[in-house]
């Protein structure tokens, strides 16, 4: 259809207007523009999409949703105090659409978020990482509505009385299931005075996020995984403990998979170089809630061929496993089958086939380039990629973050079993 503007004839001053508003019509229009993918990476049945240096800040945890046919990244930065919002519509040209700045001296690294409420975690910031000690902080959590996906309005905050919240789960309704130290249950129905309900005594050092399957909650506390009965969220209970540190690292993330009666547990590298007890990546068989039992551990990453480095740990930084897929409450996200997506700092993504979860196999990699600029305190010793977290959206785009890169937008090309189609 031919515009009037154009074709009906206009005295100088509304032609030059009709000019101007075609101008920014085609700007607010326009495609986002593509950066160029880095080059260097090693990859193994992964295909490299699309790239985003968002704007100078490193993200680290994420959260996507897709509203009204657009695709939303929402994600917190390990270096920088606040929030992205990115526009991953297009996964070969991802763009930031809007930060918004957090509070000062505070972590805001972690957030999730079901349907129009978000949930973004705060958290003093320790001095290695870049923390002042003698200036005040943040802590807590706060409340989002994301109705409109990038204008969030905040709406309460709840404060944990102490250092803060670290990784928190959300998976819709009424409770937030908080790592606060410990693990808490807070009570948002009244986004302006969320309201703690209740603790689990006996569980300490709750890294998080406690993941709800049902009536039980999985909560990675310390050296062991945890699983606990939230029938009377009043009055959660500790019903099944699998230790795992020593000898393992510890236990990082929790993800149940309800229907095969089975979780993936893996712990996090800390020291460099793996000066410290072996980390792992494990399936444990939980159909026993109250016995779970050991099943297999996923075998080490193997350097490529010709790298300069004999194993993983002589590359530099840290090695072992951080992040899984693991927003499996959100309908965006996708769902948890024969494939594990685990994020291995200076090993870059693995992904691994556990269609025989007493057998896991490798059938997938994706190694970033070394970093060519630092943003942070870490690594300590030497620049080199450190992957830190990985989610996968149900068109199967695989994202991942690095301590001193950008937004990789990835995807998986190797073998599917029928079960993980």
């Amino acid at each position: 259809m031919s515009n009037p503007l154009v074709t009906r004839s206009l005295t100088g001053s509304r032609r030059l207007l009709g000019a101007c508003v075609t101008l920014v019509l085609a700007v607010a229009t326009a495609p986002a523009q593509a950066q160029q993918v880095p080059q260097g990476f090693e990859a193994d049945n992964v295909e490299a999409v699309g790239y985003s240096e968002l704007d100078g800040r490193p993200g680290f945890k994420l959260a996507i949703r897709e509203v009204a046919g657009r695709w939303y990244m929402y994600m917190g930065h390990l270096w920088h105090r606040g929030w992205s919002i990115v526009d991953v519509t297009d996964p070969k040209a991802p763009k930031v659409v809007k930060f918004i700045p957090g509070p000062e001296n505070t972590w805001t690294i972690q957030m999730d978020l079901h349907g129009n409420t978000m949930i973004t975690a705060l958290q003093r910031i320790s001095e290695s990482w870049g923390g002042d000690p003698a200036r005040p902080f943040d802590e807590g959590f706060l409340i989002w509505d994301i109705s409109d996906p990038v204008n969030p309005k905040k709406l309460g905050q709840w404060k944990s009385g102490k250092t803060g919240t670290h990784r928190n789960g959300y998976p819709g309704g009424r409770y937030v299931h908080a790592a606060a130290s410990g693990y808490a249950i807070v009570d948002i129905s009244d986004p302006a005075r969320p309201v703690e309900v209740s603790r689990m005594p006996e569980v300490t050092g709750t890294h998080g996020p406690p993941q709800v399957a049902g009536n039980l909650v999985y909560v990675p506390a310390g050296g062991d995984m945890v699983i606990g009965d939230i029938t009377d969220v009043t009055k959660p209970k500790v019903i099944g403990r699998l230790p795992f540190g020593p000898p393992f690292k510890g236990v990082h993330t929790v993800v149940p998979i309800p229907d095969r009666k089975v979780a993936i547990v893996n712990s996090e590298a800390i020291a460099e170089r793996c000066q410290e007890p072996l980390n792992h990546t494990s399936m444990v068989d939980v159909s026993d809630p109250a016995k779970p039992v050991l099943l297999s551990v996923f075998p080490l990453p193997v350097p490529p061929p010709g790298a300069p480095y004999t194993d993983f740990c002589d590359k530099g930084g840290r090695f072992g496993p951080h992040n899984l897929n693991q927003h499996q409450n959100h309908p965006d996200v996708e769902k948890q089958g024969d494939l594990v997506y685990v994020t291995y700092f200076n090993a870059g993504l693995r992904i691994y086939d556990i269609s025989n979860p007493r057998l896991p196999r490798e059938v997938g990699s994706f190694v970033p380039p070394d970093p060519v600029k630092r943003y942070g305190t870490f690594p300590a010793d030497t620049l080199v990629t450190q992957t830190e977290d990985v989610l996968v959206d149900r068109r199967g785009y695989i994202y991942i973050t690095d301590k001193n890169q950008g937004l990789w937008v990835l995807r998986y090309t190797g073998p599917r079993r029928s079960s993980s189609q």
